[in-house]
């Protein structure tokens, strides 16, 4: 989930305290609370909160390969603030674009093209899907989605060390979906290898993760899983399904597939599992139930997903909810996803949550996220635990800090603030991967 912590405007409210960047971060913790606004730290890519949000995704990752700098500036500059469809347009004109360009017979010759091609093209595919999941029956929501990882397959088979896709069944009614990025083979004949199996959260596809995780990785000599489960992209997609709480139910498989498959050489004591965003949440459920993870990160810490979407709708929504009126409140919110003078963080956030939660009813929806809290599960987290809150985190502003102390001694805690303090590090992917490796190595040697 990129841009959960976004969907609190107007029918949410979550205020946020912003500091000098000139202080970039803290091991300790937050700065005092303020009444103040806070100020972003950079140059806005849009008048729109959460259009502006998702350019900088999509501007950070070109750091890592998902395209072109003026690429998305221009787009930047052509999308019109709080326009969806201005927003999907521009994207996959630039994704079109972009294909031509990566089916040149001329630039054929060179993989490194082709790869670099591919993955733009599928990068922004991707974007051009993002906002488009409040009408289920546009036919968008999966020829877009089809093209994206069409591109991104031609660019997986160009690496180095190819990527290879995997479908993992399950006992249950969903088929995980995964990709094994092996690190190069070392000249000294080292074969074992430390892992990171990562997982995303409410809206990020794992084919994201290459830009924000995998690169780095594999330039440190790291192999990487990036997997999908309920709820997510593909699977949604594919299965049907949207999310469930009992993720262990997705995570052993996936680490089954792992230690089992031929020719994936993991260091079974360097396994480690990172959750990112709404994915805090789902990585350490599962990591109670799953004791070959040796170490975690979430990025952030998520304590209880019913609290962080409840806990900000208006005293009247909240009076409604909280009565049972399933209703009343759904009539008093549903009207919110077509109307122009709703705020985009509002309008995406309710649109993709029942989506990807598979609920027409927004009340029924909030109530499910009532099995999504770790209260009664942390005890069982057994391993070293990093903790990441950012400053600019509005969704589930304080969790992480009650994620750390519940975990006591096994849990490490970032701040990020300043430039590095956008939810899930968003444009400082750098500085995030510095300080992460940093903290595996002192870790885990």
């Amino acid at each position: 989930m990129k841009s959960t912590f976004l969907f609190s405007a107007a029918l949410l409210g979550a205020t946020v305290v912003s500091s000098s960047i000139l202080s970039r971060d803290s091991e300790s913790g937050p700065p005092p609370s303020s009444n103040e606004q806070p100020e972003d730290p950079i140059i806005p890519l849009s008048n729109d909160t959460s259009f502006h949000f998702e350019l900088l995704f999509t501007l950070g990752n070109t750091v890592f390969g998902a395209g072109d700098v003026n690429d998305v500036l221009a787009a930047a500059k052509a999308i019109k603030p709080g326009n969806f469809t201005s927003w999907l347009e521009t994207f996959h004109a630039l994704a079109e674009h972009t294909k031509t360009q990566a089916e040149d017979p001329n630039n054929a010759y060179d993989p490194v093209n082709v790869r670099d091609a591919w993955f733009a093209a599928s990068s922004y595919y991707r974007q051009a899907d993002f906002y488009n999941h409040a009408n289920w029956t546009d036919p968008r929501i999966n020829s877009f989605w089809l093209e994206q990882r069409a591109a991104f397959d031609k660019a997986l088979a160009a690496l180095p060390v190819p990527g290879e896709r995997i479908q993992i069944p399950t006992d249950n009614n969903f088929t995980i979906e995964a990709i094994w990025y092996p690190a190069a083979a070392a000249a000294d004949g080292v074969k074992q290898r430390p892992t990171l199996v990562i997982g995303n959260g409410y809206d990020a596809g794992q084919e994201d993760s290459y830009h924000s995780f995998v690169v780095p990785a594999l330039a440190r000599g790291w192999n990487v899983l990036t997997y999908e489960g309920p709820g997510q992209p593909t699977v949604r997609r594919n299965d049907d399904i949207g999310f469930i709480p009992d993720w262990e139910k997705v995570l052993t498989p996936v680490i089954d597939e792992l230690l089992n498959r031929k020719g994936c050489y993991v260091d079974e004591d360097r396994l480690v599992l990172v959750g990112i965003s709404m994915g805090g949440y789902l990585a350490a459920r599962a990591a109670a139930f799953e004791p070959r993870i040796k170490a975690l990160i979430l990025n952030g810490g998520v304590w209880d997903i019913y609290e962080g979407y409840s806990g900000h709708l208006t005293p009247e929504l909240k009076e409604l909810l909280d009565a049972g009126k399933q209703e009343e409140f759904d009539e008093a919110v549903l009207p919110l996803l077509e109307s122009p003078e709703v705020p985009v963080t509002l309008r995406w956030g309710l649109g993709h949550g029942l989506w990807c939660f598979k609920q027409h009813s927004p009340y029924l929806w909030l109530e499910s996220l009532k099995d999504y809290a770790l209260k009664d599960v942390v005890e069982r987290i057994k391993v070293p635990v990093l903790v990441v809150d950012s400053e600019f985190e509005g969704f589930f502003a304080g969790q992480p800090e009650v994620v750390k102390d519940a975990l006591g001694d096994k849990a490490t805690y970032k701040f990020f603030k300043g430039t590095a303090g956008y939810h899930v590090q968003v444009g400082a992917g750098q500085e995030w991967n510095r300080y992460l490796f940093a903290w595996l190595n002192k870790i885990l040697g």
